[in-house]
């Protein structure tokens, strides 16, 4: 799991790619495919903290940061790219994060599970300069009215992309009340008022997903044998 995503980081066109990791386990495995490593402490509160002070270790000069989750294996590497070529075309722009449209059928899909007492999923609702608005577990907007055509329905996905002054300035934040009342650390931003950057992207077909238990094994390990690799993987060297 931990080499695919490697190889999708690889893919995105990312200058550098590094696994940050407080575990021995973890490090041994990267090593086995020639990752770059860098060791962070168990003390970490989140995987924020974790990439910012990666970045301490490493001496890394880099202006723009993206977090990417070890468990996101099912993530197009067309979408990390797209929030690196947001983030490289405008200046001003100083947290970025994608999200996807979705129907009718699927708004309404998600808010079942939710009534069912499901949480998973967020939503996103932006201005038109895709500005970030809020985000919430709850169904928003809600669909008072779909007679004037496609609503503006959006999922987000949990992918951050940051420039450095603004990573280190979050962490120097405390939580806020929204944060705390939705569980949601990207509204410590908007609650500061650090705007974030939607960027809407498209899975081509690929169904979104990641590995948060061992019972998510082999439902993902099914979509890949499906869907295929979003990566091709290379072949074992001959012995």
């Amino acid at each position: 799991m931990l080499e695919r995503t490697w190889q999708i980081a690889r893919a995105s066109g990312a200058d550098q790619v590094v696994v940050a990791t407080d575990d021995d386990r973890i490090e041994e495995a990267c090593r086995s495919f020639s990752a770059e490593v860098v060791r962070t402490d168990p003390e970490c509160a989140n995987g924020t903290e974790r990439v910012h002070q990666a970045l301490e270790r490493l001496g890394s000069p880099a202006e723009v940061v993206l977090n990417l989750q070890g468990d996101a294996v099912l993530t197009p590497p067309w979408v990390l790219s797209a929030l690196l070529e947001v983030m490289k075309a405008d200046s001003l722009v100083t947290m970025a994060t994608p999200a996807v449209r979705i129907s009718i059928d699927q708004y309404r899909q998600l808010k079942s599970q939710k009534d069912s007492g499901i949480v998973g999923g967020t939503m996103v609702v932006f201005d038109r300069q895709y500005n970030a608005l809020y985000f919430s577990k709850s169904m928003i907007p809600f669909l008072r009215s779909t007679g004037g055509g496609d609503p503006p329905l959006y999922r987000h996905i949990g992918l951050y992309a940051y420039r450095r002054d603004t990573l280190e300035r979050y962490l120097s934040l405390e939580p806020g009340e929204l944060e705390n009342t939705e569980g949601l650390e990207q509204l410590r931003a908007l609650e500061n008022g650090i705007g974030i950057r939607v960027v809407v992207v498209d899975y081509q077909g690929r169904t979104h997903g990641s590995v948060d238990s061992e019972t998510d094994v082999p439902i993902v390990e099914a979509i890949i044998e499906r869907e295929g690799e979003l990566v091709p993987r290379p072949l074992p060297v001959q012995q």
